[in-house]
């Protein structure tokens, strides 16, 4: 069957369309939502064996923050703090310490 020179460019076009990845498509042009941003700033500092954390929440959402101090000396037990909840537009300190050296601080976030 032979099809009249008018169908013929629509129909070509229609083919590669069904031929190419969905992503490639025009329709596929929508952005993807980005994440609510989220997460307190903490600042620490180690003086000793004694560390603290101050972390403040700029965000609307509620942050649960840890304080998780490695001491260095290998009989000296590593501490976690207990999960802190940070509310928006709030500042929270936290503390911990070693006996002796500390090795390595972080916080840790997680959604309230």
């Amino acid at each position: 069957m032979r099809l009249p020179r008018s169908l013929a460019p629509v129909t070509v076009a229609v083919a590669l369309m069904m031929c190419l990845p969905y992503q490639a498509s025009p329709h596929a042009r929508v952005e993807a939502a980005t994440p609510d941003p989220f997460g307190s700033e903490c600042r620490t500092r180690v003086q000793g064996s004694h560390v603290v954390a101050h972390c403040h929440n700029p965000y609307a959402d509620m942050d649960r923050v840890r304080l998780h101090i490695e001491c260095d000396r290998w009989w000296d037990l590593d501490t976690d703090s207990p999960p802190v909840d940070t509310g928006p537009a709030a500042t929270v300190r936290l503390t911990g310490r070693c006996w002796k050296e500390v090795r390595s601080v972080w916080v840790s976030h997680q959604r309230g």
